[in-house]
């Protein structure tokens, strides 16, 4: 059973009735288009990477092209990958200049060592055939003038293909106007994380996620039989527990899928097909 799930980050859009149906609209297409290619090719691991590539290069989400600034005035992003079959995790660290990070994380899939941070991580991209790319966008820099720090943005993606294998991405420009070099949960096994039975990408705030171990907690509770439906609640409990404010998408081998926040969290901004329509945080 095929099956996929989307996400454009978390927060508050309250009052803000434009910018919804722009994000709605946008994770509509961004799920058709991405379910297209996981139809055609058959493979989760390239719906995942086209979903987020896509979610990306939209400048109304935090990750790629519109990351925020850190507080020295630079984009720094990162991203991560999950292969579940082959228990294979990829990522990139901070880097920069480039336009699709979740790019990055798929070439180092393939390294033996496959995660990189900072300048190294972009000089390997650089070397290896991407384009020198600036993801600042005006918006962003006229927050960034402002001081207008965020908490989190992140965008991620999550498939099952008919071979029964599970991948995971996830992509972020960061908070804006953090310490530069602050390291995201994205880019760690906490916020991505897939096993042969279950996938997630989380969302929120990066410590907290990083803290709680989210997402590898929530598949290794399914790896031992918990149902994923029970496995997020667990966390989500777990979570309230400390006021934690974060949120995930998640996927198990069966084609089952969750989406889960904190009591804390107003909104997870995800898409997914419920067998009748595309639904999203809008319906």
């Amino acid at each position: 059973m095929e099956q996929l799930i989307i996400h454009g980050g978390a927060g508050i859009l309250e009052g803000k009735t434009a910018e919804a149906q722009k994000m709605h609209e946008s994770l509509c297409t961004i799920w058709e288009e991405s379910f297209e290619v996981l139809k055609k090719t058959g493979s989760a691991q390239k719906a995942v990477i086209h979903g987020v590539r896509m979610l990306e290069d939209d400048p109304i989400y935090n990750a790629g092209t519109g990351s925020k600034l850190q507080a020295d005035g630079q984009v720094r992003m990162s991203a991560a990958l999950m292969d579940g079959i082959n228990n294979r995790f990829s990522g990139v660290i901070n880097v920069q200049n480039i336009r699709n990070p979740i790019e990055a994380a798929e070439l180092l899939s393939k390294e033996k060592h496959t995660v990189l941070s900072a300048d190294q991580a972009t000089e390997f991209c650089l070397n290896n055939g991407f384009s020198n790319y600036d993801p600042i966008t005006p918006v962003r820099l006229q927050e960034f003038e402002k001081k207008c720090a965020g908490i989190h943005g992140t965008v991620g993606a999550v498939a099952l293909d008919k071979e029964g294998r599970i991948f995971s991405g996830t992509s972020t420009g960061g908070i804006g106007c953090e310490i530069p070099g602050r390291v995201s949960d994205s880019s760690t096994v906490a916020g991505t994380y897939s096993s042969a039975k279950a996938g997630v990408s989380c969302t929120g705030i990066g410590e907290q996620i990083t803290q709680q171990g989210a997402a590898v907690k929530i598949v290794t509770r399914v790896e031992d039989g918990i149902t994923l439906q029970d496995s997020v609640a667990k966390v989500i409990q777990e979570s309230d527990s400390f006021n934690y404010l974060f949120g995930m998408i998640c996927l198990d081998s069966k084609g089952n899928f969750e989406v889960g926040k904190t009591s804390a969290l107003n909104e997870v901004y995800y898409a997914y097909h419920d067998g009748e329509k595309i639904r999203t945080f809008l319906n």
